[in-house]
């Protein structure tokens, strides 16, 4: 398979942009996407652009985009912060309840519990990536630190209607339901907080529709030990605020 990612930072990628199309017709005109990512799956898959406006309460979090069909089954994930592939986060714990300011070796299966189950992984509590056993399957990267657009060449080929998923969560984002003594002793639950939220929508790319909305459709497992979509949000607050917006744009 012929595959290349290609990073772009905000100058180079307003330059690159307008020479070579790589980004056009954004979805906001005024809106500076400060990271571009192109990451090329495929020679003859959908390609699209994803379009991630970060909200007011967004702070380095870990995130994944994969696609599905209208069945949920599971297709291909598309991205996935290095963090979590590699298991080396930004700041590692120096025990069971404090956490340093210097990256380090951490293991957090409350992180993406929806998708991680999606990917028929098995125990969740036994693979999460590590450095010794990161995650291949996908294309990683850093947390983008503010809205960026990723534009992707996918395998999926044919004109079927599919969904685009994206699991984002942040650590340490208490709220007053989610405090961090609701539950003692689950480490999982304590470096999660307010769990992970997933986002969808659903892709027709014969229609005449071209552009779509991520929604936010439920959250994942307080502590990631089930992959199961809980469609109660009532109890989540800032966790909403990540994520101001994420937008499709099909290109083909």
């Amino acid at each position: 398979m012929k595959t290349a990612i290609t990073y772009v930072t905000t100058g180079a990628f307003l330059i690159l942009a307008a020479s070579c199309g790589i980004i056009s017709n954004p979805v906001k005109k005024d809106m500076v996407y400060q990271d571009s990512l192109k990451i090329d799956m495929s020679e003859k898959g959908l390609e699209f652009v994803i379009y991630f406006e970060k909200g007011e309460e967004h702070n380095h979090p870990t995130f994944v985009f994969w696609i599905e069909d209208m069945d949920e089954n599971y297709i291909q994930t598309l991205f996935v912060t290095k963090s979590f592939a590699t298991g080396i986060f930004g700041h590692g714990p120096l025990n069971d309840t404090l956490w340093g300011t210097a990256p380090g070796t951490a293991t957090r299966p409350a992180a993406l519990p929806y998708w991680w189950h999606k990917c028929d992984r098995g125990s969740i509590e036994s693979v999460v990536p590590t450095p010794d056993n990161p995650f291949v399957d996908a294309y990683t990267g850093a947390t983008p630190q503010g809205n960026f657009a990723l534009r992707i060449k996918t395998d999926k080929t044919g004109n079927g209607k599919f969904r685009l998923l994206m699991e984002i969560n942040q650590t340490w984002d208490w709220n007053e339901y989610w405090t961090n003594d609701k539950f003692p002793g689950d480490y999982a639950y304590k470096s999660s907080s307010q769990p992970s939220l997933i986002y969808s929508a659903t892709i027709d790319p014969t229609g005449t529709v071209k552009e779509y909305h991520l929604n936010p459709i439920g959250h994942g497992h307080y502590s990631g030990r089930d992959g199961l979509l809980y469609t109660d949000l009532s109890t989540i607050t800032t966790a909403l605020r990540i994520v101001s917006k994420v937008t499709v744009r099909v290109l083909n």
